[in-house]
């Protein structure tokens, strides 16, 4: 049996417990223990947007990653919430697979960064409108994603069709 959007939700929120456990001791070790590295986010805006995703996106991909493929079969929250991202023929999926899965599902996240990196350095000036077309994009991205997981028939998020995965209850494997 495919799992619901809101087993795939209650999974998702098991692993961000996690994962704000995770921002919170990065912040904590930028504030206290490397506080040298909150410069990186002051200086350009290139060196802070790649400061961020090789602290943040990365390693939060890399869980993901790992957790989803063969490797290691279910995240925490997965796990917890009963549930495992497979391929369409139901066997693990493969490291590159769960490395698109990944990339994809994040793309909304990683945008929303990119997006807010900018916004911060145009302070009170005129907003771009390509900025406007990116915010619309994350939007349109974030409503697709949730609506094909909760109307399609197999429950698949867009991400999941296009990588051919689906994410199904594990008793009923």
């Amino acid at each position: 049996m495919h799992a619901t959007f809101l087993v795939r939700l209650k999974a998702f929120m098991y692993d961000y417990v996690l994962i704000f456990a995770y921002l919170i001791i990065l912040f904590m070790a930028t504030v206290f223990i490397f506080p040298s590295l909150q410069n990186f986010f002051t200086g350009s805006l290139m060196v802070a947007q790649l400061t961020g995703f090789l602290l943040v996106t990365s390693p939060v991909s890399l869980y993901f990653i790992i957790s989803d493929s063969r490797i290691g079969g279910q995240s925490v929250g997965k796990k917890l919430a009963g549930i495992r991202v497979v391929s369409l023929k139901g066997s693990a999926i493969s490291l590159p697979q769960a490395t698109l899965r990944t990339t994809l599902k994040f793309l909304p996240w990683e945008l929303s960064h990119f997006l807010v990196y900018r916004l911060i350095y145009i302070g009170d000036g005129d907003m771009p409108f390509n900025y406007y077309l990116i915010g619309g994009l994350i939007y349109a991205l974030m409503f697709v994603y949730i609506l094909t997981a909760i109307f399609l028939k197999n429950k698949q998020s867009l991400y999941d069709l296009i990588t051919r995965t689906q994410v199904i209850n594990v008793h009923s494997k």
